[in-house]
């Protein structure tokens, strides 16, 4: 890497995919544009960037940081420390590139990295995907020149709204729907049926597989089949379901197919997984995670569901309440075809683009 280029860019940001592929994102866009842009990520070595950035291109370097724990852990003693080294190792990180524009995702790696950069003048954009923004995004408003947001709803929760744009969640993905019944056969499955959806996420969600376990007889008895991404953990425990009309996988490579074959969706509420679904317009029922930060992943169900973009059913009431809502609701096409549409008032297809165009702006200026 060189410092000749005016257009430097760090990237801070990680931890979970929610967090780094909206910044891949845009830095694939920033190289489109310009090409001698020089562009570096910084996150953790042991998260899920350092094996994704190498992989898409860029270059990575890693500092020594963890959030903190909600409950009292021996790791939390070593947080204070933590955050000592990984500011100092952004410093040096910071003022070998000169980064002219630094962007961060709201993950706690970015604290201490958007913080040195603002130490040596760079300009600091953020990008914020949930509804109720981060404590990182929220303690780095002040440094900041631009927030992102994904959602009107965010704006109440920062104090400094003309720095807000809302510009919709910049997910890097080429997924299009295909053709329905082609879709269906590679899944052996059969176009006379309606078909469910099921995701929970690449490690998988416990009380997700639990509930379409509780409640696999009453779907095959109405005649809905199934494609049920039980994540990795789990696929040994539930893979004995796998029949005709129902398809258990671990993981789901082609999305695209498992998007197209679907009559309905039953997610849970992460950005990136909203950022897809509406821009493909799907109708879909969020059951949002309790066990993530300030309940957002509720907070950003809510906010479609307000808008009557979607349905939502509560984590603990899964168990019991997950098959009538699904057998309505995917047997009323008035209502599928409503979801679909409104849902499509949360795309923002352009949002890559127009954080990277700005962004190099912020570069262009002295």
């Amino acid at each position: 890497m060189s410092n000749n280029s005016i257009y430097r860019f760090i990237f801070a940001g990680g931890g979970t995919g929610g967090h780094l592929y909206p910044a891949i994102a845009v830095a694939e866009q920033i190289k489109l544009m310009k090409p001698e842009a020089d562009i570096l990520f910084v996150g953790t070595k042991n998260k899920i960037e350092s094996v994704v950035v190498p992989k898409s291109g860029f270059n990575f370097k890693s500092i020594w940081i963890s959030g903190y724990a909600r409950k009292l852990t021996f790791k939390n003693i070593l947080f204070p420390f933590k955050v000592i080294v990984a500011m100092i190792q952004s410093l040096i990180i910071v003022m070998k590139l000169k980064p002219k524009v630094t962007i961060g995702t709201g993950a706690y790696v970015a604290g201490p990295v958007v913080w040195a950069a603002s130490v040596i003048g760079s300009k600091i954009v953020l990008l914020e995907q949930n509804s109720f923004p981060g404590i990182t995004n929220r303690l780095l408003e002040k440094k900041s020149h631009e927030i992102h947001i994904s959602f009107e709803d965010s704006k109440k929760y920062f104090r400094q709204p003309e720095k807000l744009i809302l510009t919709g969640n910049p997910v890097r993905t080429e997924i299009k729907l295909v053709d329905k019944t082609s879709a269906l056969n590679k899944f052996e499955l059969r176009s006379d049926r309606k078909t469910l959806l099921i995701l929970g996420g690449s490690l998988g969600a416990k009380s997700i597989n639990e509930a379409v376990k509780n409640n696999i007889d009453l779907f095959i008895e109405k005649g809905i089949q199934i494609i049920w991404q039980t994540g990795g953990l789990y696929f040994e425990q539930y893979k004995l379901y796998n029949n005709g009309r129902i398809k258990v996988m671990a993981f789901i490579d082609d999305m695209a197919s498992a998007y197209s074959a679907c009559d309905l969706l039953a997610a849970r509420a992460g950005a990136t997984t909203i950022a897809e679904v509406s821009q493909l317009g799907l109708p879909v029922i969020f059951i949002p995670s309790k066990n993530v930060a300030a309940n957002h992943q509720y907070k950003n169900a809510k906010s479609l569901a307000d808008n009557n973009a979607a349905e939502i059913i509560i984590d603990e009431n899964l168990s019991e309440g997950i098959f009538k809502p699904v057998y309505e609701l995917i047997h009323n096409e008035n209502r599928l075809a409503e979801l679909r549409n409104n849902i499509k008032n949360f795309s923002k297809p352009d949002a890559a683009k127009v954080i990277a165009e700005r962004a190099i702006k912020l570069a262009e200026t002295v």
